[in-house]
């Protein structure tokens, strides 16, 4: 049936106004695309980054670890510049850094390491305040601290234990000044949160922080070596032995500044023996370990 002329105008009517609504849509969504495309980007990348950080882990050649790690972290924080709010990355960049420093740079560059120590504090520093922990409060009053660490939950553990790792060596190497020591105690504060939160995240990780927290001092100066045994014990069984940088942070911290030379030496030396476990996610850790084991031995003289 044909439409009467009144009708029909109508019905273009309805249609132009139709396609006005369309456009507009379409117009938004094009600029709402726009705007979020490098985040679609990066977030749609997450799956790669977490298989490269495994696939690192896996890896058993040193040398190629070496040359690899640089290239990898430089690519996180080119992500980062298309999304500087992605938590995950930020953590991601802070354990790379940290790991990078530990495993190949601070043993011949102190200076380097602490660069490199700081670059993955600030890089957990914005995961920690994407967690609900500003700055202010971080730096701020002690008491206001541990009232909002108090509040933090499981979501907020990376953060919190990654800051603090860090943060802890960046100060470990700069003892010498007083400012850095005063933070010591907030430093502190987020590992136990991180502790009490699941003890055994990251391999027992804050077991071993604190087995070198209470070892490597003399009980004058706050040291507890019973406490850090505790601490190494704990670890130990959280990971079933299969992490070797135990018994390394153990003969380092612990044994050294307890003078237990023999303790030392046959510590490091089963480490240097001791073959590949059975996570494979423990491969480039175990072997720099065992590296790191034998450099202790090479030194061991010098440290006694």
């Amino acid at each position: 049936m044909t439409p009467m002329p009144s009708e029909e105008e109508d019905m273009k009517q309805a249609i132009r106004r139709g396609c006005a609504v369309l456009a507009g849509a379409a117009l938004v969504v094009l600029v709402l695309t726009g705007c979020s495309t490098d985040r679609l980007v990066v977030r749609g990348a997450s799956p790669l980054i977490e298989r490269g950080v495994s696939a690192m882990n896996r890896e058993t050649d040193i040398e190629l670890a070496r040359e690899s790690i640089p290239a990898n972290l430089k690519m996180l924080e080119a992500l980062l510049l298309l999304d500087p709010d992605n938590a995950g990355f930020h953590t991601q960049a802070a354990m790379g850094f940290h790991g990078y420093a530990l495993g190949f740079v601070e043993a011949t560059d102190t200076e380097r390491a602490r660069n490199l120590y700081r670059r993955a504090l600030d890089h957990a520093l914005v995961a920690l305040q994407g967690a609900g922990l500003s700055q202010s409060t971080l730096t701020g009053d002690a008491a206001a601290l541990e009232q909002a660490l108090a509040k933090l939950d499981a979501r907020a553990l990376p953060a919190l234990f990654w800051t603090a790792s860090a943060w802890g060596k960046w100060i470990e190497l700069q003892l010498d000044d007083p400012a850095r020591l005063a933070e010591l105690p907030r430093v502190e504060a987020l590992m136990r949160r991180a502790l009490a939160l699941d003890e055994s995240y990251y391999y027992g990780g804050a077991h071993l922080f604190f087995g070198a927290y209470y070892g490597g001092r003399a009980p004058m100066f706050g040291g507890d070596f019973a406490r850090a045994a505790r601490h190494f014990d704990r670890a130990a069984e959280l990971n079933r032995n299969r992490l070797l940088w135990v018994d390394v942070y153990r003969a380092r911290y612990l044994l050294r500044q307890a003078g237990e030379r023999e303790a030392f030496h046959a510590t490091l030396s089963r480490v240097t023996v001791a073959p590949a476990g059975g996570d494979p996610e423990l491969n480039l850790a175990n072997a720099l370990a065992r590296q790191a084991a034998a450099e202790l031995l090479a030194r061991e003289e010098e440290l006694f």
